[in-house]
């Protein structure tokens, strides 16, 4: 059943504008998790799709969530690279509808072991403008943003856009030249950086420092400051509940305690 997201996702704030509604499928606990968004063209090569399963897979096995929007190509790689339990999709649409068609089954499956993600109320179809809210998202939540492989003037171009607005490391992979030109012209002008080694690359990811914990979310923060009861409610009225049912915090005399 499609519900709304009732608690603050901090990630998000570096969005232009925080999105009024959120809704979901599946488990959101992989909000909480350490997220590195992956994206790229629908149509990589075969060195690209081979190096983009390897890095999905690799930095799923640390324990870091994929998140990316759900497309064909690059998208579907990584979703299924990571295991569905381990990945989030970003949708453009309604979540009464799975698009693109030939990702139904799919998406279907992150629904159930995964999470699936929406600004956009049921009923809303896929628009151009809607990708470009998706995108948005699909780069909010990640802690970097890699790139695998992108043509000019690409989606994915527009993507990198929003994480240098938003200061987020880039990351791509080293490629020929005359391939994935995008994201070559990336390294050519210091807007990114190159992974040459993916074994390296998620061992430097993996390091305790930079994967973050379930407990420092933005709300079990805000608890360890012993705000009161209302003020907690007030700012996180769905996670309060949440938390208390799930023994995270307990409240005594009107102040909020972690457990």
């Amino acid at each position: 059943m499609i519900q709304e997201i009732g608690f603050h996702i901090s990630e998000l704030e570096a969005m232009k504008k925080y999105p009024e509604k959120l809704f979901y499928l599946g488990s959101k606990e992989l909000l909480y998790q350490k997220k590195i968004s992956i994206i790229g063209s629908r149509k990589p090569n075969q060195y690209a799709r081979h190096k983009t399963a390897e890095l999905a897979e690799k930095l799923s096995k640390v324990g870091v969530c994929i998140v990316s929007g759900g497309a064909i190509g690059v998208d579907a790689i990584v979703h299924k690279s990571a295991g569905i339990e381990n990945t989030i999709i970003v949708a453009a649409t309604g979540l009464d509808k799975r698009y693109p068609a030939i990702n139904a089954k799919l998406i279907e499956e992150v629904e159930q072991k995964g999470l699936v993600i929406s600004q956009f109320q049921k009923g809303s179809p896929s628009t151009r403008y809607n990708f470009v809210l998706r995108n948005e998202i699909v780069v909010a939540l990640g802690d970097i943003l890699i790139v695998t492989y992108a043509d000019l003037n690409s989606g994915s171009m527009r993507s990198v856009e929003f994480a240098l607005k938003m200061g987020k490391e880039i990351y791509v992979l080293a490629h020929r030249i005359g391939e994935s030109e995008a994201t070559n012209k990336l390294l050519q002008e210091g807007k990114a950086k190159a992974i040459y080694d993916i074994d390296s690359f998620v061992s430097q990811l993996s390091d305790v420092s930079f994967i973050r914990e379930k407990e420092e979310d933005s709300f079990l923060l805000f608890c360890k400051t012993n705000p009161s009861y209302d003020k907690a409610l007030a700012k996180f009225p769905t996670r309060v509940f949440e938390a208390e049912l799930s023994g995270e915090i307990e409240v005594k005399n009107g102040i909020v305690r972690l457990l």
